[in-house]
């Protein structure tokens, strides 16, 4: 098959004569959103893999991201088996919807495609692929912590002239809240072009001074036939032509030069921290980096700190000055917050797993293996945890022995939150679109509520449900807020409010009488516990700016505590709603804090990052 921009280029004569090479193609594919529900997806891609084996002049192929629409097994195992079809070698990176809604929290992604990452070497260029995030948190895109040390190692290794072309899901700008931190990186070595997708059609970009191309996604959209890129390197230059399968190749839609560029005087804005100047109040006493992401709030028991991260490890640390204690290793990704109750501390783990562990010594009381990997967070309630799990099930355990008490294996979707426990009912939501009491004793359902979508994306299953006077609020990603009978079942009110736009964050203030919620253009409010419908009664005096962080918010000393998904811990006084003051400790998302007392607090960001402040 001879490729009409492969003509073009043998024959046309170039300007740039101190790389005449011959020149190479291979392909590049994104965005090809494999699920169940739908079976154009899997044609699109089995169409674009059938055209690639018959064009010899492709000599390897990329896969740029959102290989599936949820990040669920079975579309994983589907794209799987179709891209083993490839008669060439291939290289493949997650994105946003393979990592965000997975039900694995990313670990089957990488037990299906062996890794998050690649590095190879081919005509003397060293292309390298990382995950973007976001991991099991509604955030902009995070390349994570651990894929940033994993980076650090491959350039140490890589000569500082060999041409580097960086391959990631998203954009290397602001739509990852560390993108800095990459292209930073990026910029000591010989850097020349960044590959994308995520945007779904076809871009050339410029980052810092470094071409990028994003391609389109594989999909049809509402074209009869999906498509993928065909790139050709040759003469200094990369070209990239459209490709649709067994039907055509478009003429050249981007043409870049590749050569090494001089970084030294570069001068970009980076994200800052003048913020903190302005508030004397509050101090850092101990901060840890950790080098894997940090998912999950943290646990205080004792005089210890209790951590998780995603490459599997549950960690506990001094309280007063951050000393690690001891440290155990689980078998996959952890996004669970512990729970802990006298000398146990529960944890679960994507490897299937939920643990029990020794407070003082981190010893493994005993496991309880689920049919999925779990990644919601327990909670205990006298001899007894309570947990869902990614298998359709939630179950509760005897905290001593770990022996399944009841399982209730009614659940659509999988479960990611952390339950309610509220006159003698759990309560959680599910990515299924589905809300659940379920009785804690026998574990009997009391009620089930949906809202009737099919979009599983508006699933009331993130947010961590509050309750008083025998009502039950949640609030979920189609922005409405909804209020039960806690007992029935009931719905009080609904509301979706356009003005205010509710996402996953909301809490309970101190007296029950307040709802806190924050929307997603940054305001925090307080409703009305009693009302008959949504009825703001008290706002935080400071918009936080644009986020969506689903991080609880929580009242502590007469203070209100909103975080952002941007590294930020506002504390607004609960008396008239004035900011006390505002802290910023990363510039990623800032995970459910721990409280101390009423003037020290534990805070986590999902880059790894442990600070005590006190204030």
């Amino acid at each position: 098959m001879k490729n009409t921009i492969l003509i073009y280029l043998l024959l046309c004569t170039l300007t740039y004569a101190n790389a005449q090479t011959k020149p190479w193609q291979f392909a590049h594919i994104s965005d090809t959103h494999i699920n169940l529900t739908s079976q154009t997806p899997v044609e699109d891609l089995q169409r674009t893999v059938r055209d690639i084996n018959v064009n010899p002049d492709l000599q390897f192929v990329i896969i740029s991201g959102d290989i599936t629409e949820f990040g669920a097994d079975e579309e994983l195992k589907i794209a799987k088996s179709i891209l083993d079809s490839l008669h060439k070698p291939w290289y493949i990176v997650p994105g946003n919807h393979d990592m965000n809604w997975s039900e694995s929290g990313g670990n089957s992604f990488k037990k299906v495609f062996g890794a998050e990452t690649f590095a190879f070497k081919n005509h003397g260029y060293l292309f390298i692929g990382t995950n973007c995030g976001p991991n099991m948190r509604m955030s902009p895109g995070q390349v994570p912590r651990e894929n940033l040390v994993w980076l650090d190692s491959v350039l140490k290794a890589t000569p500082k002239d060999m041409p580097v072309v960086f391959v990631n899901h998203y954009p290397i700008d602001s739509a990852l809240n560390n993108w800095y931190e990459v292209i930073d990186r990026l910029k000591t070595h010989n850097t020349q072009l960044i590959i994308c997708g995520h945007g779904h059609n076809n871009h050339k970009l410029d980052f810092e001074g470094i071409p990028g191309i994003m391609g389109r996604s594989n999909l049809r959209a509402k074209d009869p036939v999906g498509g993928y890129n065909i790139v050709t390197i040759g003469n200094d230059s990369v070209y990239y032509t459209e490709r649709t399968p067994g039907i055509a190749t478009k003429p050249i839609w981007a043409k870049a030069r590749l050569y090494r560029h001089n970084y030294l005087n570069d001068k970009y804005p980076r994200p800052g921290y003048t913020i903190n100047q302005h508030f004397n109040n509050v101090k850092t006493a101990w901060t840890i980096q950790d080098n894997s992401d940090i998912g999950a709030g943290t646990t205080i028991a004792g005089n210890l700190v209790m951590v998780t991260n995603t490459a599997g490890w549950i960690k506990a640390y001094d309280i007063a000055n951050g000393k690690p204690k001891w440290a155990v290793k689980a078998g996959g990704k952890i996004y669970s917050t512990p729970a802990a109750s006298g000398n146990y501390i529960a944890v679960a783990c994507s490897d299937d797993y939920l643990y029990c562990l020794d407070r003082n010594t981190g010893k493994i009381k005993w496991k309880a293996k689920s049919g999925k990997p779990v990644v919601a967070s327990p909670v205990i309630k006298g001899d007894r945890v309570f947990c869902g799990g990614s298998d359709g099930h939630f179950r509760c355990y005897d905290l001593a022995s770990g022996k399944l008490n009841w399982d209730f294996d009614q659940v659509q979707g999988f479960v990611e939150t952390k339950p309610l426990l509220y006159n003698g009912m759990v309560c959680f939501g599910s990515w299924g679109n589905h809300f659940y009491a379920l009785d804690q004793k026998s574990g009997a359902l009391k009620w089930n509520w949906t809202d009737g979508s099919i979009n599983r994306m508006y699933s009331p299953a993130s947010c961590e449900p509050v309750a008083t006077a025998n009502r039950l609020f949640i609030v979920a990603p189609d922005r409405a807020m909804t209020c039960f009978d806690a007992t029935t079942g009931k719905v009080i009110w609904r509301k979706l409010d356009p003005k205010i736009k509710v996402r996953e964050a909301m809490g309970l203030s101190a007296d029950s009488s307040l709802v806190y919620v924050k929307t997603m253009d940054g305001d925090v409010l307080g409703m009305d516990a009693k009302a008959d419908s949504m009825m703001v009664k008290w706002q935080g005096k400071r918009n936080m700016g644009y986020d969506i962080s689903p991080s609880v918010l929580k009242e502590n000393g007469g203070l209100v505590f909103a975080l952002s998904n941007s590294g930020l811990i506002y504390a607004f006084r609960r008396g008239d709603g004035a900011l006390v003051w505002a802290y910023k400790i990363s510039n990623c998302l800032v995970n459910p804090l721990s409280f101390i007392n009423d003037h020290e607090l534990i805070g986590t960001t999902m880059d790894g990052k442990i600070v005590c402040l006190r204030y």
